[in-house]
């Protein structure tokens, strides 16, 4: 048989596109002699379509949509596409996630998701009612193990804890199955193509069967999609492999073992392929913005975020402009402007100076008798965004936020003024992998875009004479390592401190400061989402709360 894996890039709530481009992939591999065509989950919806499916009149456009692509694909293949279902009985939710294989203009059977996620960013079971076990569905002679994504994330033998008491992968090999088959919507986090590879290599060494997988790639708003589609042979070595970060029809004869597909990643570039694939899909899925716009401080952040700006969409999309204060310095501005014609793009200065001069006299008397300090800084950071979501509302710009995820962790960070935005493109980059992605940049274009004293000079707000960052914060290899441990890997104070050597009443502060500051992030646009873990939708801590650490707390250890 031959088997055609269609890793596409759906968008949200496009039934219409997303049914074209299911019909013309469909197409493409009949053309190409292939059977049966494989889609990934909730294709014909786009993910994550959230409280969408809780509209009947959206339901109906989904029913008449998978119709729609059934009538119009060629007959003699077999097309599996994701797609919601109404669930027909009177207890559960109202809905299944379902794998729906269609021949001849006619279901031939469906096959209704069982694991369902609700951590992290997942919240399927808000929506969906969880399947039954499932039988392998045969078709052509072959009997397919169908499941939907969630459903082989519970196989990982080593793991000392399971979500869920079912297991369909031992299900299906125990049925009969042949050939597994899954159909995913599984997002990206750096690193995560390593997991996945092992868990689908360890299903096929367990059970002696081949594995495909295919899984959804562009970007829905925070979340990302690698792509990533695979075909495992049955001793778990990969056969046929997609490129990551774009759209590919791949052929996969099963009679094919030959192992040609070696794991070829790395971190960086992953990364920086991620964020401009977010940058781009944000720009044409929404279709609301003529350009961006970002703010160039002659900082290492908003030099990587414009870089990585004019890779997704263009020197001609992107719109740079410089804000000086009295403090800032002539480097700076100098960086600024560099940068701005070695990338290409219209750049203009505009000093804040004026407003920030009214701003003081304006809240002189209201001021007087208190001593200067972070709220005056603070007055340039706001000055600096109310110019910016001026010139935003004025010219139709998307403007984009520069701030990382150091200082986004820690609150370092003004409400209403460098936040300001529609899209923080580095809120889920530590500062250090801030200065590895402009290493980067510059490496790929074999020359300086992002200039080097950006790159070498201490970071700094600049809202006070000779500021550094190093005045409030530790060096940001101290203080990543202490947020990756707390906020990804979920280590607490103790262990980070017997990890890490470093000292107990710093570690306790700064995780202290990630909660805190949730305020502020609640009140953040959406960002990307590279990491595991990344702030938004995946991490919901109170913001209204009293837990805070303290040394003398105390430590009960269970047997």
């Amino acid at each position: 048989m031959r088997i055609a894996l269609a890793q596409i890039n759906p968008t949200v709530g496009d039934l219409d596109g997303n049914a074209a481009k299911i019909i013309d992939y469909a197409e493409r591999a009949h053309a190409q002699g292939a059977d049966l065509v494989v889609f990934p989950e909730l294709c014909v919806t786009g993910y994550p379509p959230l409280d969408l499916l809780e509209s009947e009149a959206f339901i109906d456009a989904v029913e008449a949509s998978c119709s729609h692509i059934a009538e119009k694909v060629p007959g003699d293949i077999g097309i599996l596409i994701g797609a919601p279902i109404r669930n027909n009985n009177k207890v559960g939710k109202r809905l299944f996630n379902a794998a729906l294989l269609y021949e001849g203009g006619a279901l031939h059977s469906e096959t209704r998701k069982q694991l369902l996620p609700t951590y992290d960013v997942f919240d399927e079971y808000r929506y969906f009612e969880p399947g039954d076990c499932s039988e392998p569905v045969e078709f052509r002679g072959l009997k397919l193990g169908i499941h939907v994504c969630e459903d082989m994330w519970n196989n990982e033998e080593q793991v000392e804890f399971h979500l869920y008491g079912d297991n369909p992968i031992d299900a299906l090999a125990a049925a009969g199955a042949e050939l597994y088959v899954n159909i995913s919507a599984s997002p990206f986090a750096v690193g995560k193509h390593v997991h996945r590879n092992k868990i689908v290599a360890e299903s096929c060494r367990e059970h002696n069967l081949p594995f495909v997988l295919v899984n959804t790639v562009g970007a829905n708003t925070e979340i990302i999609f690698d792509g990533d589609s695979r075909v495992h042979a049955a001793d778990g070595s990969r056969i046929v492999c997609a490129p990551s970060f774009e759209e590919a029809l791949m052929i996969w004869d099963t009679a094919d073992t030959a192992t040609r597909c070696p794991m070829q990643h790395d971190d960086v570039v992953d990364l920086h392929d991620s964020i401009v694939m977010g940058i781009r899909d944000y720009f044409s899925k929404t279709g609301a913005f003529s350009k961006a716009l970002i703010g160039l401080s002659g900082g290492i952040d908003s030099a990587v975020t414009c870089a990585l700006a004019v890779t997704a969409l263009g020197p001609e999309r992107v719109v740079g402009v410089t804000l000086p204060s009295k403090y800032s310095s002539g480097g700076s501005v100098d960086d600024s402007d560099l940068l701005a014609r070695n990338l290409g793009i219209d750049f203009s200065r505009i000093s804040i100076e004026p407003a920030v001069d009214a701003f003081e006299t304006m809240l002189e008397q209201s001021f007087e008798g208190t001593t200067p300090g972070i709220a005056e800084e603070n007055i340039q950071a706001r000055t600096r965004g109310v110019t910016l979501m001026a010139l935003s509302n004025k010219f139709n710009y998307l403007l984009l936020t520069t701030g990382n995820k150091s200082e986004m962790s820690v609150g370092y960070a003004t409400l209403y003024g460098d936040m300001n935005g529609g899209l923080a493109v580095l809120s889920d980059v530590y500062k250090t992998d801030v200065y590895r992605l402009a290493e980067f940049v510059n490496q790929r274009a074999g020359r300086e875009l992002i200039p080097r004293n950006t790159i070498d000079k201490p970071p700094s707000a600049e809202l006070r004479p000779d500021q550094k960052d190093t005045d409030s914060l530790p060096p940001y290899e101290v203080l990543d390592r202490i947020l990756k441990l707390y906020i990804e890997d979920q280590k607490e104070w103790r262990t980070i401190v017997n990890m890490t050597g470093y000292d107990a009443d710093v570690v306790i502060r700064f995780l202290n400061l990630v909660d805190r500051n949730e305020y502020k992030r609640r009140q953040a646009p959406p960002g990307l989402r590279v990491s595991k873990k990344a702030f938004g939708i995946g991490r919901r801590v109170p913001i209204v709360m009293r837990w805070k650490r303290t040394k003398d707390q105390p430590v009960i250890q269970n047997d």
